[in-house]
């Protein structure tokens, strides 16, 4: 039989308020409210947690600060405003980025009479941003040197001794070179027990960084007549008709680094046998 009356007017939930019931909802800087007893809209611009309020900010810069609680609309619905949970600190990493165990909250040790040099702008970048935390801690000073026909001069001037130590970066110290002419005579002189040169067998610290990193399978084989940093750059396909192009290009190289899991071992083993050298 047909119900005469039609659905029952109280089934439901007939009370609730045209715009609906207010909800919970996080009082996040930057959400625009409007509490509705004063009418005033405005942006979330502070909550205080103690007081347990928020301050609005409307358009014209005008201030006022409110209970939390309920009494908001936010994006026309009915909220009850809270404090926003409060995100965890991040994990501090137990590791440096030359995987050693990080020590933190220590303070960097007075520096050490002994030092480090490291020849190229940019093996000295790379050397700082793998291996700076733990030479702080060791207060161990890495100096730039401009070029390995310079080294002699400065360890002229440095005066390396058993407690005045030198550990010396070279690039592509292979037999025959240069660079190996020029540690050899270092290693025959007078302060030779004192001083430590080592190098990479790369043609530029560029190879250090393994080519994955950069999308490349390896790093391309340059011509002798060609700069071998414009010859990578051009095989990339990046800019590099000026110095300010080669210096972008490795400022790109360097941010695919973040530990020593993004170098090859043969630089890793040269860095740590000169700390090794100067912090005996």
């Amino acid at each position: 039989m047909a119900d005469r009356y039609g659905t029952d007017v109280l089934a439901g939930d007939w009370q609730a308020p045209r715009r609906g019931r207010a909800v919970e909802a996080a009082a996040e800087l930057g959400a625009v409210v409007e509490e509705v007893m004063s009418d005033f809209c405005g942006e979330i611009v502070a909550v205080d947690r103690d007081l347990d309020t928020l301050t609005l900010e409307d358009r014209r810069g005008r201030r006022r600060t409110f209970p939390l609680g309920p009494g908001f609309l936010l994006e026309g619905r009915p909220v009850i405003l809270r404090p926003p949970v409060r995100q965890a600190a991040p994990a501090r990493p137990t590791r440096t980025a030359s995987g050693s165990v990080a020590v933190h909250g220590a303070r960097a040790r007075v520096a050490r009479a002994s030092r480090i040099y490291v020849e190229g702008r940019h093996d000295a970048e790379l050397v700082e941003k793998v291996w700076g935390d733990d030479l702080r801690l060791e207060g161990v000073v890495v100096e730039y040197l401009g070029g390995v026909d310079d080294l002699v001069g400065h360890l002229r001037d440095f005066g390396p001794t058993a407690e005045r130590k030198v550990g010396v970066l070279v690039d592509h110290l292979v037999p025959g070179s240069k660079e190996s002419r020029i540690a050899d005579e270092v290693a025959r002189s007078p302060v030779g027990a004192h001083v430590l040169v080592v190098g990479h067998p790369f043609v530029d610290v560029w190879q250090a960084v393994k080519p994955d990193r950069i999308g490349l399978s390896e790093w391309p084989e340059i011509p002798r007549s060609v700069e071998w940093k414009k010859g990578v750059c051009a095989h990339l396909g990046w800019p590099h008709a000026t110095q300010a192009d080669i210096a972008r290009a490795w400022q790109h190289i360097l941010a695919r680094v973040s530990s020593y899991d993004d170098l090859e071992p043969a630089l890793l083993g040269r860095v740590e046998e000169l700390i090794d050298h100067v912090t005996a």
